[in-house]
């Protein structure tokens, strides 16, 4: 009797209340270990803190539960019940309310679980769910010297439309926004 290939127990889904904790550990982790080179140290340790991730915590519960709109939302991947990454997604605020146009607001892998797809499904779900809303364009900010996440977002066919921003974190932060069509 021939075996059927076992596959592994991997997908994404909308985040529930349950997995706020998972979801403020993954960004926290994520940003240290993406960011120590990109935001001012003093930055990155009050946003990476433990009062910061317990803060971090609430806020992905109250998002996930009591979204700002109809058109936010968080979802996770999932590696055999284990949450390895989310992405959170609403309107665009550079949009002028034009409703075909959407924000990834956030796009995080646990380092811990990178380069296993979870990414990549995240994207593909978020423009699933986007297509449904009749979303014809995503945009995203990415820092400037950030050539983990723009390469994986132009490798994924976005592109940088030439718009940028820069954030005051105590010294400037460059961020560049990107798009892609869905």
């Amino acid at each position: 009797m021939p075996q059927t290939p076992v596959r592994p127990d991997v997908g994404v889904r909308p985040a529930r209340r349950a997995d706020a904790a998972a979801i403020a550990e993954i960004q926290v982790r994520s940003w240290r270990n993406g960011y120590r080179e990109l935001l001012p140290a003093a930055v990155l340790a009050e946003v990476t803190g433990d009062a910061a991730q317990a803060a971090w915590r609430e806020r992905w519960a109250e998002s996930i539960t009591g979204p700002p709109s109809p058109r936010h939302r968080v979802l996770v991947a999932v590696a055999e019940g284990l949450v390895t990454g989310f992405a959170a997604h609403g309107p665009a605020e550079d949009a002028g309310g034009d409703p075909s146009v959407a924000e990834l607001l956030a796009l995080h892998v646990d380092p811990l679980h990178t380069r296993a797809g979870h990414g990549s499904r995240l994207l593909a779900a978020t423009a699933d769910v986007l297509r449904e809303d009749a979303v014809t364009t995503l945009l995203t900010w990415a820092f400037e010297g950030d050539t983990v996440l723009r390469g994986f977002l132009v490798s994924a066919g976005w592109a940088p439309d030439g718009a940028a921003r820069t954030l005051d974190m105590g010294e400037p932060v460059r961020q560049v926004r990107l798009h892609t069509a869905l």
